[in-house]
């Protein structure tokens, strides 16, 4: 029973502690090898630095969090319509889908110059790479979703006179929701990439121009704190989308031992 006990712990704790174990072993590192502040900060540095300069990182954090979501929000809505139409039709799917893969394949960053002379620097460039970084697992979720509906089923359902808007409506829809709420968890996550990418070349606002700043006057700690604080926001993000995919389509789930 006390082992029983133990490891459900473990397991509900896990990442806690595994985090905690690697940050020991980090500032261990450092204070060992002695290792400059300014190329690997201990985690006690990093920390200092991120109180006090707490008002400075949140103002910089709440840019980077609007911008992913607004992209974001443009890439679920772009993705759910094209995933739809290229998953319910076979001609679309022929004329579209391989040129979504080639300009999928583009790396976004290359896109940024193109933005900044079209829209200048600032908010506009980072929310349009958040989105052109994220719309793609959206796009695929969704249309495999849908093509992967039986066409037997299909078969049964336009004997009882269901319509194609009927069979998408009702069954192909709730069917593609699974993969596509599991495409949520991807996308914001690849947003926030976007996002910071964006930032750090063409913004004077933002965690990536901020990492960017500090990294020119080697002032590491605040650098480090910056990677911390997106990584904490895209995990708060992705915890979000882990839990309305679980209200959701909790009856997609046939095991708890799987991944979230």
């Amino acid at each position: 029973m006390a082992i029983s006990k133990r490891k459900k712990f473990l397991v509900k704790h896990a990442s806690w502690l595994l985090m905690i174990v690697l940050l020991v072993f980090w500032e261990f590192i450092c204070r060992a090898l002695q290792v400059p502040q300014f190329l690997f900060p201990a985690p006690t540095a990093v920390l200092e630095a991120g109180i006090a300069r707490w008002e400075i990182i949140s103002m910089h954090a709440l840019q980077t969090l609007y911008t992913t979501l607004v992209g974001f929000a443009i890439a679920v809505a772009f993705g759910l319509l094209v995933g739809m139409a290229v998953g319910s039709s076979p001609l679309v799917y022929r004329a579209l889908y391989p040129m979504m893969v080639g300009f999928n394949s583009i790396p976004k960053v290359a896109f940024v110059p193109v933005l900044v002379v079209w829209f200048g620097i600032g908010t506009v460039p980072a929310i349009l790479t958040a989105f052109l970084i994220s719309f793609f697992p959206v796009l695929v979720n969704v249309a495999t979703g849908l093509s992967t509906l039986e066409p037997e089923l299909e078969d049964v359902l336009r004997s009882m006179g269901a319509s194609k808007l009927d069979i998408l409506r009702k069954v192909g829809l709730p069917r593609t929701m699974p993969y596509f709420f599991a495409s949520l968890k991807v996308a914001i996550t690849l947003a926030f990439v976007g996002s910071v990418i964006s930032e750090t070349v063409a913004s004077n606002l933002g965690i990536g121009y901020l990492m960017m700043a500090a990294s020119s006057s080697m002032d590491m700690a605040l650098v480090f704190a910056g990677l911390i604080v997106i990584g904490a926001m895209g995990v708060g993000m992705y915890e979000l989308f882990a839990l309305t995919e679980k209200r959701f389509t909790g009856w997609a789930n046939r095991g708890s031992g799987g991944v979230a």
